[in-house]
Formats: structure tokens, C-alpha cells, sequence
């Protein structure tokens, strides 16, 4: 009996849960993004370059529908999460695509943020496209474990929001650059504190997808150093 309420009640508590981490998630790309391109008009905002706008368009499609996907679950739309599924699926790929693209746009127009090289920034997109990806695609792929799947696709889309916390208009982001690598850190233990606190253990999900998401760093300034990534940069470029 004790087994047949607890399920619904933890099921529950995920849903929602996951639903407020995805408001969390725009709360955030939205405070990064709110000046140059939000609340500046968003697609007549003034950007460097038309694949931008529409990195930018795509960018919010993705989050935007995360919450959709999140609340959907949360108020046991299932059908209609399922069905926007399709849709999401496509976007994931085109995600990619544009990012990519967008990427390519910014090494050759030489956007360097302080403290990095144009090598190293290409390096650190690359990587993060990498791991949303892949984070993506193994949650597509696991659909039918509901708790794998919306653990995966979150961990997936935590991934890309460090260009958003970058953007954030406070003091410390700008004079304490490694702090933009803990923000995005604590959206990881947030979820590692609830896996504890409601199920008594780290679900594994959690743990392999937070491990690709903690070695992206790493990746990203080993890649940035390497010689002949110095050299595709170069030819990108050109």
C-alpha cells in the first residue's frame, strides 16, 4: 500500500520539478539576452549578421519549447507532449545546424571575448554543440524512461546556457570569469540535491549526463590549445 502512494507522489514531484528547472533555464537565457536582443526588438534587434538572428530565433524556439515540454508532463499532457515531441526532435537538429553556422559567422568576424582567443572560442562552441547533441539524441533515444529522458534533455540544454550567464549584467560575471562555469554548475547540483533529497539516490542519468557536462571545460581550453585546431581556426578564417 505504502509503495502504491509513494510512485504517483514522486512522479509528481519530478514533473514539477523539472517544469520549474526549465522556467529556471529561460529566466536565465532571458537575463542574458534581454538587452541586446529581447528587449531589443528581438528579430529587428541589431546583430552582427543574419545567421545570427536566426541562431538567435532557434535558440529561443529551443527553450521556449522546453518549458512547453516540461509543463505539458507536469499537467499530464502526455498525447501533446508526445506529438510537439516530433517537432522538437527536428529543432534539436537544426539547433546544431545553425549553431554551427553561427559559430563559423563569429571566428570569421573575429569575436573574441576578454581573456580568450579566437581559437579557443571556436573551440568552447564546438564543444558545447558536442555535448548537446549527444545529450539530445541519448534522450531521444531513451524517451520511453521518463526519467531518464527529461534528465537528459535538461542536462542537454544546461549545456549551451554558459553564453547566456556570459551576458549576465552583473559585476562578478565580468571580473570573475570562472564564475560563469559555477552558475552553470549549480543548475547540475540542483539537480543532484533533488535526485537525494526525493529518491535517495543520484539517478544515473544525472550522474553520466552531469560528468559530459563538468569535462566540457576541460575539453574546451584543451581543443582551444591545440596545434592544429590553431590551424582549422586559421582556415576558417580565411
Amino acid at each position: 500500500m505504502t509503495t502504491m502512494v509513494l510512485k504517483p507522489v514522486q512522479k509528481h514531484t519530478d514533473d514539477y520539478f523539472f517544469a520549474g528547472m526549465s522556467l529556471l533555464v529561460l529566466g536565465t537565457v532571458f537575463l542574458g539576452f534581454a538587452r541586446s536582443y529581447y528587449l531589443a526588438g528581438g528579430l529587428n534587434a541589431r546583430l552582427p549578421s543574419g545567421i545570427v538572428h536566426i541562431h538567435g530565433a532557434v535558440f529561443s524556439a529551443w527553450i521556449l519549447l522546453l518549458v512547453a515540454q516540461t509543463t505539458l508532463v507536469s499537467i499530464g499532457r502526455l498525447s501533446w507532449h508526445k506529438t510537439l515531441g516530433i517537432f522538437g526532435a527536428i529543432l534539436a537538429g537544426l539547433m546544431v545546424i545553425v549553431g554551427a553556422l553561427a559559430a563559423i559567422d563569429s571566428s570569421r568576424r573575429r569575436f573574441t571575448p576578454p581573456g580568450l582567443d579566437s581559437p579557443t572560442i571556436l573551440a568552447l562552441q564546438v564543444v558545447q554543440l558536442a555535448v548537446f547533441a549527444s545529450l539530445i539524441a541519448w534522450g531521444i533515444r531513451v524517451r520511453k524512461d521518463g526519467a531518464a529522458h527529461k534528465r537528459l534533455m535538461l542536462l542537454g540544454t544546461i549545456a549551451i546556457v554558459g553564453p547566456a550567464i556570459a551576458r549576465w549584467p552583473f559585476a562578478f560575471i565580468e571580473h570573475f570569469p570562472l564564475s560563469i562555469t559555477l552558475c552553470a554548475d549549480a543548475f547540475l547540483l540542483l539537480i543532484i540535491l533533488f535526485d537525494l533529497l526525493t529518491r535517495r539516490n543520484i539517478h544515473r542519468m544525472t550522474v553520466r549526463g552531469s560528468l559530459i557536462v563538468l569535462v566540457m571545460s576541460p575539453a574546451m581550453f584543451a581543443l582551444g590549445h591545440a596545434a592544429f585546431w590553431h590551424r582549422f581556426t586559421a582556415w576558417v578564417q580565411q
